[in-house]
C-alpha cells in the first residue's frame, strides 16, 4: 500500500521523511491510498508512453494540459495519433481497459491525485495554472454523460421480501437471510462491508432488552478504523441475524462464512464477490432475472425505500453513511414524483 514515500520533499532529514510518511499513513483511510496507489501507476506510465520520459516534481504545464487532452476525446475509430498510440501502450499494460474517452469523474480523480502528489512536496501544482484549469473545465463538459446507476434497479422492501421468502431453514438459508437483511436494513450496506463484518463487530447486549442489535464498521468508503460508527439493527433484520449466529455458534471471527457443499460453515470469510453471486442465486429463486439488480441494488434500494416512505433524506443518511447530501438526494429524486409522500399533505 503506498504512502508518500518517494513523493517527499528530498530537503528533509532522512527521521522526518520517515516520520511524514507515517503520519500519511495513519491520517489517509486506507481507500484513498490504494486510489493513490493506482493513479501514480497509471500516471507514471501515461508519462512515459506519451513523453518517454519520468515524472518531475514539480510537473509542467505542458505535460499537465496533454494529460486533459489525451483523456477528453474517444480514440475509438479514430486515425492514428499521438493520444490513440499513448492509450493502446497503456491497453497493452493493463492500466487501460479501452479507447473509449473516459468518465470525466475517472479524469477529476486522477488530477486530484496527482495535486496531491504535488503537496506532499510542497509544491505548487500545474493544474492550477488558468489555462490548465479551463481546459479541465471544458473536458470535464465535453465528456459528460448520463448518470448510469450501478445496479438496474433497487432493491427496494417488496422485492426484497421476494428475494427473503426464498430462503428456507438451511444454514445456506439463514446466512442468506441475515446478511440481505443486514445489508438493507442497516442502511444499504456495501457488499465489501458486509463480508468485512466480524462477530467481534456485532454487538448484542440490547438485543433482549431493547431488541436492537449494534454494528461497528470498521472499515468503509467515507470513513476509517480511527471513526467507526455504530449502527442499529432492529426488527425482522436483527432476529435473522440472531437466527443466523445462534445457528453457527460464531463467537468470533467472520461473520458471514461460506458452507461446504456437506453443509459445513467453513472458518474463512465470504470471497469479496460472495454477495453478488449470492443474491444473483436469490433472484433466481425468487422468479427474477439473475440481472434484475446488483448488489448494489441494496444501498439503492434503502434509500429509495426511505424517501417512498418519507423519512427525510438526513435520517437516511444517518444510516447509509453517505458525505453528499446532493449524491444521497438523487435516489430521492428518482422516485415517481406521484408517489412522493409530499403530494399526500392535505390528505
Amino acid at each position: 500500500m503506498m504512502g508518500p514515500a518517494g513523493l517527499l520533499p528530498t530537503t528533509l532529514a532522512a527521521e522526518d521523511e520517515a516520520a511524514l510518511t507515517e503520519l500519511y499513513r495513519r491520517g489517509t483511510p486506507a481507500n484513498t491510498l490504494r486510489a493513490w496507489e493506482r493513479d501514480l501507476a497509471y500516471i507514471t506510465a501515461w508519462k512515459a508512453a506519451a513523453f518517454d520520459a519520468p515524472l518531475v516534481w514539480p510537473e509542467s504545464e505542458r505535460v499537465a494540459l496533454r494529460f486533459i487532452l489525451d483523456h477528453s476525446v474517444d480514440l475509438a475509430g479514430g486515425a492514428a495519433n499521438p493520444a490513440r498510440q499513448t492509450a493502446e501502450a497503456l491497453m497493452a499494460v493493463g492500466l487501460r481497459r479501452s479507447l473509449d474517452c473516459p468518465a470525466a469523474a475517472t479524469l477529476d480523480r486522477r488530477i486530484a491525485s496527482w495535486r496531491a502528489f504535488h503537496r506532499m512536496k510542497n509544491l505548487a501544482s500545474p493544474f492550477e495554472a488558468p489555462l490548465v484549469a479551463q481546459a479541465r473545465i471544458k473536458a470535464r463538459r465535453a465528456v459528460a454523460r448520463p448518470r448510469v446507476p450501478k445496479s438496474p434497479r433497487p432493491i427496494t422492501r417488496a422485492v426484497l421480501e421476494q428475494v427473503l421468502a426464498s430462503c428456507d431453514d438451511s444454514l445456506r438459508g439463514l446466512r442468506d437471510r441475515a446478511m440481505l437483511s443486514l445489508a438493507f436494513a442497516s442502511g444499504g450496506r456495501r457488499r465489501s462491508e458486509v463480508v468485512a463484518l466480524y462477530r467481534e463487530d456485532i454487538e448484542l447486549g440490547e438485543f433482549d432488552a431493547k431488541g436492537v442489535i449494534w454494528l461497528r464498521l470498521l472499515d468503509t468508503k467515507t470513513t476509517d478504523r480511527s471513526a467507526a460508527p455504530r449502527l442499529p439493527l432492529k426488527g425482522r433484520a436483527a432476529r435473522a441475524l440472531i437466527g443466523w449466529i445462534q445457528a453457527t455458534q460464531i463467537e468470533e471471527g467472520p461473520l458471514f462464512r461460506p458452507i461446504s457443499r456437506a453443509g459445513r460453515v467453513l472458518p474463512r470469510r465470504l470471497a469479496p464477490d460472495a454477495m453478488r453471486v449470492i443474491l444473483r442465486h436469490r433472484l433466481q429463486l425468487a422468479g427474477l432475472p439473475a440481472d434484475y439488480a446488483t448488489a448494489h441494488g441494496l444501498r439503492a434500494g434503502f434509500l429509495t425505500q426511505a424517501a417512498l416512505d418519507g423519512a427525510p433524506l438526513a435520517a437516511a443518511m444517518q444510516l447509509s453513511l453517505h458525505r453528499s447530501a446532493i449524491q444521497a438526494q438523487r435516489y430521492y429524486a428518482d422516485v415517481e414524483i406521484s408517489d412522493n409522500p409530499a403530494t399526500d399533505l392535505l390528505g
